[in-house]
């Protein structure tokens, strides 16, 4: 794995932070094409402040909702959890990022759907990007204990798979394998790779059907919802998260995220009467 890219004198570039960057770079040269498209006027200063509302409130809500999941990592070191680039949990930043979107298109009285249904390609794929970061960093987004073929560790990550320095990948590899002793570096699935496969397979189907004007505004945006909520609560499956009444709270979330998807479904694409989007 690759936590730093480039170290230059003082000066660090860190894997995960690159490719967060070129994932909100992407989204935003995305966006702005889309909303060109679809007769968003200054389509650039829309997409430059969405991109800064997305920015200040991903990080600040993905970290709070990490901290949430992991309070004894705030409880040992206050200052340095909350600090810290490593841990941060890409629900929470979505929650609270949409809250501001949602103020900021009110603000502007802009159309919400139209929007929605513009920045849904890009946001799945700018999230595929960010999972790269995720597996360059070695940041704990790893999957379970495996002996599949492609299996992968992190010895140098963020949240080293090393036996000594995990003791909770540890007990998991010791439940999953009775018996077999513990490797030194112990090797998981890699899920960032998972997602990035599926967010790309998503992206894929949500820009070909992007022009599609078969369906009032708002469908393509539940379609998002549904698709990326289902990769998530399929992942998690094989992650090492804390859970809550059997699942964990990104997989609660999702479920939240699927079912407001599909309500957004039905009532979008049966209503023929409203908007279309935009033509080419």
């Amino acid at each position: 794995m690759l936590p730093v890219l480039i170290k230059i004198g003082p000066i660090t570039i860190y894997s995960f932070g690159a490719m967060v960057a070129l994932g909100f770079l992407t989204a935003y040269w995305l966006s702005a094409a889309e909303f060109r498209r679809r007769g968003i006027p200054k389509p650039k200063d829309v997409a430059s402040s969405l991109l800064l509302i997305a920015f200040i409130g991903g990080l600040a809500g993905a970290k709070l909702f990490h901290l949430l999941e992991h309070p004894q990592e705030f409880l040992a070191d206050p200052l340095g959890a909350i600090f810290s680039p490593a841990g941060l949990t890409f629900h929470g930043g979505f929650l609270v990022a949409t809250v501001g979107f949602l103020l900021y298109l009110r603000r502007r009285r802009l159309p919400l759907w139209r929007i929605a249904d513009a920045i849904a390609p890009a946001l799945i794929l700018a999230y595929g990007i960010g999972r790269i970061g995720c597996h360059l960093a070695g940041d704990g987004d790893y999957g379970i204990p495996t002996n599949v073929p492609w299996a992968v560790t992190y010895p140098n990550g963020t949240v080293p798979t090393l036996a000594h320095l995990n003791p909770e990948l540890r007990r998991k590899y010791e439940e999953l394998f009775p018996g077999r002793p513990v490797p030194e570096d112990i090797p998981v699935h890699p899920t960032p790779i998972y997602e990035f496969l599926a967010c790309v397979g998503v992206f894929i189907l949500l820009w070909s059907l992007r022009k599609s004007r078969q369906h009032a505004e708002g469908w393509l945006f539940g379609l998002y919802l549904v698709l990326a909520g289902l990769e998530r609560l399929l992942v998690e499956f094989i992650r090492l998260n804390p859970t809550y009444w059997g699942l964990s709270q990104a997989q609660w979330v999702s479920l939240v995220a699927i079912g407001v998807g599909g309500f957004l479904l039905v009532r979008r694409w049966a209503n023929t009467s409203a908007p279309r989007a935009g033509s080419a």
